[in-house]
């Protein structure tokens, strides 16, 4: 653990400090309700017993948060990040309990889904602080209600309610919105213009580009980094691992990120099932795996691809009943080695410590997703310091890898630059490297040098005055000595080509960008004839030494 390793003690008897600030407001009829905490003698009962613990840079970001909410004590939009994994509901349950003492305010708290509403109202009960959920339920709020001092709710349900003139908050000052950075907030910030409104986000980056998030918040405060919370103990380190996949037949669809449609094609078909099972038995076989996939479709294909295989896999999506959840969930937390694949639903408001390895089964142009995706597995235990992120959608080549520096108020200031300047699909292709995996390299060991440099053959065969082709030739010779040293029999050599496929690849992607003649449909028609010769070679080849010996 580093310096904020210490737990600061935060103490406050709320419910005795409740107790008597009701007592104290019912006889004193006359008083206004806006009586600070501290000018009353409650002051004596602050005191008498701990609250909930925080890590230091918790208890720094409260800190900070409410100088800044007393030198705006009202009519002030504070946007608040911090990295998924940080505690941000533990930080803002935590402020709404020091706001409330401090003010005689109440608090409300706004998420967006169900689960995070329950969350966050265990969360204020677990700290002592009297809450209500204002769920489908609740049509109005009752007299005898005055006794809740925060209020949790889904938005559309609020925004409902609102419309209908049907709820109002006395003396309300803060309104707490938990994952700021989905839109579907805005419709709910002219209803209270007069209060402290704090966003908290793991990425202050708007999920629609055209409602930057600079237009509803007057600052942002960053909290800890994603590396600093990683060096210090509080988040598991990533260990990434990135496969090459060809993006270009995905489209962009009217939200800015790829569509289902194009994706279901792609991550659907036979080579890219195979690519996943290659992936996860080379870098996670035996780990608790959660997949995330960008279709419904896909993710059936994934299940169904493991069982046939002889894993024991379930799939999850919105369409699920709350017990079938239930039940899949609570499976996937006591098996160890199980394999769950998904569509969104596990992005937010989902949490399980023991998850080892992220499997990023799509492509994404969402900052916010890719940071959701991984994030689920960057809890710690005792046993647990590191993950695996399997990459199959260049997203780690996108946007840098999980714990990569990002300067936060940066992009808060100027979304659209930091957007424009991520590098587009062709050029991660066209910078993309291939490389032997350790269990290639080590069946390959002491044969012929692996390095084989296609551009670099290309040049030498030209200038020699030879045929383009040749360049070609020469790879199969090579890919020809390597599998041939490494295998006993053709079929054997047979097998290991399917596993040399990124190289094929990789090499027919250089040639191709050499001839200029960069076409997907060339490459594919290049790739197979490329894969059928050396077949045939290998076929040859093993057949020669069967005759001489």
């Amino acid at each position: 653990m580093g310096q904020n390793s210490a737990r600061v003690p935060f103490e406050f008897a709320f419910e005795r400090v409740l107790l008597c600030f009701r007592n104290f407001r019912s006889s004193h009829h006359n008083s206004p309700l806006d009586l600070a905490l501290s000018e009353t003698p409650l002051k004596t009962h602050l005191d008498a017993a701990r609250g909930k613990s925080l890590y230091g840079y918790q208890e720094n970001a409260i800190q900070r948060l409410m100088a800044r909410m007393e030198k705006f004590p009202e009519n002030y939009n504070l946007l608040f990040q911090l990295p998924t994994g940080g505690g941000k509901t533990v930080i803002f349950s935590e402020l709404a309990k020091r706001y409330i003492l401090e003010t005689g305010n109440r608090v409300l708290i706004l998420t967006h889904r169900i689960e995070l509403c329950g969350q966050t109202s265990r969360m204020l009960t677990d700290i002592g602080v009297p809450n209500k959920i204002i769920n489908s339920k609740v049509k109005e709020l009752e007299e005898e209600e005055e006794d809740y001092w925060c209020f949790v709710a889904m938005v559309e349900t609020l925004n409902n309610r609102l419309n209908d003139e049907r709820i109002g908050f006395e003396k309300l000052g803060l309104v707490i919105i938990d994952e700021a950075h989905y839109n579907s907030f805005r419709k709910l910030f002219g209803y209270f213009s007069k209060q402290i409104i704090l966003g908290v986000t793991a990425t202050p980056l708007s999920s629609n580009i055209k409602l930057p998030l600079k237009d509803n918040y007057n600052e942002l405060l960053v909290g800890e980094s994603i590396s600093t919370l990683v060096e210090d103990g509080y988040l598991a380190e990533a260990i990434t691992y990135s496969y090459d996949v060809n993006l270009r037949s995905l489209k962009i669809g009217i939200n800015g990120d790829y569509t289902v449609s194009s994706s279901e094609r792609l991550y659907g078909n036979y080579l890219m099932q195979e690519k996943l099972l290659y992936a996860y038995e080379e870098k996670a076989k035996n780990t608790k795996t959660l997949i995330f996939n960008n279709g419904i479709n896909t993710s059936k294909q994934v299940q169904a691809m493991f069982v046939e295989e002889g894993y024991e896999c379930m799939h999850l999506d919105n369409t699920h009943s709350e017990k079938e959840r239930e039940d899949i969930l609570s499976w996937f937390e006591k098996k160890p080695d199980a394999i769950l694949t998904s569509v969104s639903i596990l992005t937010t408001g989902f949490d399980s410590p023991s998850v080892e390895t992220i499997i990023l089964n799509r492509a994404t142009k969402s900052l916010t997703l890719y940071h959701q995706m991984i994030g689920r597995g960057s809890r710690v235990l005792p046993n647990k310091k590191k993950f695996n992120v399997i990459d199959l959608g260049n997203n780690a080549r996108r946007f840098g890898l999980w714990d990569t520096h990002i300067n936060w108020n940066e992009i808060f200031k100027a979304p659209n630059a930091f957007i424009e300047g991520l590098y587009t699909d062709e050029e991660i292709e066209e910078e993309f490297v291939y490389e032997y995996s350790d269990e290639l390299l080590k069946r390959f060991e002491g044969g012929p040098d692996v390095d084989f440099d296609m551009s670099e053959i290309y040049v030498t065969v030209t200038r020699e005055g030879m045929r383009p082709k040749e360049a070609i030739n020469r790879s199969i010779s090579h890919h020809v000595a390597l599998i041939q040293h490494a295998c006993e029999d053709i079929w054997d050599a047979l097998d290991l080509v399917k596993e040399m496929d990124g190289d094929v690849t990789y090499r027919v992607r250089q040639y191709a960008k050499c001839i200029a003649k960069t076409t997907e449909n060339y490459k594919s028609w290049l790739k197979d004839e490329y894969i059928r010769k050396l077949k045939s070679e290998l076929r040859s080849a093993f057949a020669d030494a069967e005759a001489e010996s």
